[in-house]
């Protein structure tokens, strides 16, 4: 085992790709985080309806079946190259929701179809800007990198939450949009350029890239990759895990908890979201600073059961919206502690020809979302939110058990490539 350098916290900035990738990525955080505020209070006030939200939110996640394409696409084509393209597409609907709202007329069904559409290629955009990250940043930094650049999803939680609510009750929805959709194009642009310093050992994979190969025969290639290796295909197994039980609690879910159990409106529900987001990025700030110091694997299990034993509390605390956003601040803690180790060891122990299919097949665990929410959906009914979100969590806890047991060899031992630092 192998202890890295103490390296600056600003060291990944070094690298000419990154300081364009990080804004760029952070344009694009902040207008999915905007989105998700804006369009999920509109279907909860127009459809009055527990049931639609889970599904308008289950909608975003539907492109996991096809992420691992997007893996391949990046593979053959280039990240960067994929990456601007899915954006220039996020742009376009927001665009097309943008016109329909000032026109007067925007319904509960075109949001459904532009949600469905953007959540055909949403899912992926996670994985393939990691993977970007992995062509660009020197082994040494990548904890470190992955530290910083989850700073641009933990900030549009809080920002992105706060502003996407904000615009809305100022200046309505169409304003609102119109700067979701200048965002979109902001990142686009940044994009272009955050891969023109790729690595040597990103130009090495170049040859792999242009082969003949079918793109099927690719993802069966990486499939493969990930069954017989143990260590990702427990990380695979945790990563649908938490978005089976504890990603629709932490985020999906939340719009009806803020308007059903705290009998809030939409700021209360963007200080929650807040939150939740500061206390993952006060995590990742750190974990880019000392992220180092920890065996990744081991961080990760502890930091995952932490994370469901502080969404148990929430969901059996009383109806106080301060301490409500106290526990979701310890949530989004232990979350950002558990994600930025996963991202790590999943870039540093693939093969730099597999790094876009990895990262494609690891979006896939998202799909757990949709029958985690929909699953919710149709309980929380009858058997209200607290009871749902405590079998949520004590089965997580149990299975993460099982999981770190099961693999033992590969995520607990200090010699295992996933504890390297």
């Amino acid at each position: 085992m192998s202890v890295a350098p103490r390296a600056s916290t600003l060291a990944p900035f070094g690298v000419r790709a990154f300081r364009f990738q990080w804004p760029a990525d952070l344009a694009t955080s902040w207008a999915f985080e905007m989105e998700v505020i804006i369009l999920g209070w509109y279907v909860l006030v127009e459809t009055k309806s527990v049931l639609l939200l889970t599904i308008f939110v289950s909608l975003q996640h539907m492109g996991t079946l096809i992420a691992p394409m997007f893996g391949v696409m990046g593979d053959r084509l280039g990240h960067r190259n994929v990456l601007c393209g899915m954006r220039a597409f996020y742009c376009l609907l927001a665009t097309i929701l943008m016109t329909f709202t000032f026109m007067g007329v925007l319904t509960p069904v075109h949001v459904f179809i532009l949600s469905g559409l953007l959540g055909l290629v949403r899912p992926s955009d996670i994985g393939m800007r990691a993977a970007l990250v992995g062509d660009t940043m020197p082994p040494r930094l990548l904890i470190g990198a992955m530290g910083i650049q989850r700073t641009t999803q933990d900030s549009a939680k809080i920002f992105g939450a706060l502003t996407g609510a904000g615009l809305v009750a100022l200046l309505g929805m169409g304003p609102a949009y119109l700067v979701v959709a200048s965002f979109y194009a902001a990142s686009v642009l940044l994009t272009l350029e955050a891969g023109s310093g790729r690595s040597a050992r990103a130009a090495g994979a170049t040859p792999r890239v242009a082969s003949a190969a079918s793109p099927w025969r690719d993802l069966k290639e990486g499939l493969k990759y990930v069954w017989t290796t143990p260590r990702l295909l427990a990380m695979m197994c945790l990563a649908f895990l938490l978005n089976l039980t504890a990603f629709p609690i932490f985020n999906g879910l939340l719009p009806y908890v803020a308007k059903e159990i705290f009998l809030t409106d939409q700021t209360g529900l963007g200080y929650m979201v807040a939150g939740a987001a500061s206390g993952s990025l006060a995590a990742s700030i750190v974990l880019s600073r000392h992220g180092g110091f920890f065996p990744p694997a081991r961080l990760m299990i502890v930091a995952c059961v932490a994370w469901y034993s502080f969404l148990l509390a929430f969901a059996n605390v009383p109806n106080h919206l301060a301490g409500g956003v106290v526990i979701l601040f310890l949530a989004g803690v232990s979350q950002s502690v558990s994600q930025v180790p996963m991202a790590a060891i999943l870039l540093r122990t693939t093969g730099d020809q597999f790094r876009g299919r990895v990262m494609g097949i690891r979006m896939l665990a998202i799909y757990g979302n949709v029958p985690g929410l929909l699953i919710a959906g149709q309980v929380i009914p009858h058997i209200g939110y607290p009871l749902t979100a405590t079998l949520y969590c004590v089965f997580g806890i149990v299975v993460t058990g099982l999981i770190a047991w099961r693999w033992r060899t590969h995520l607990w031992r200090r010699d295992a490539p996933a504890n390297t630092r």
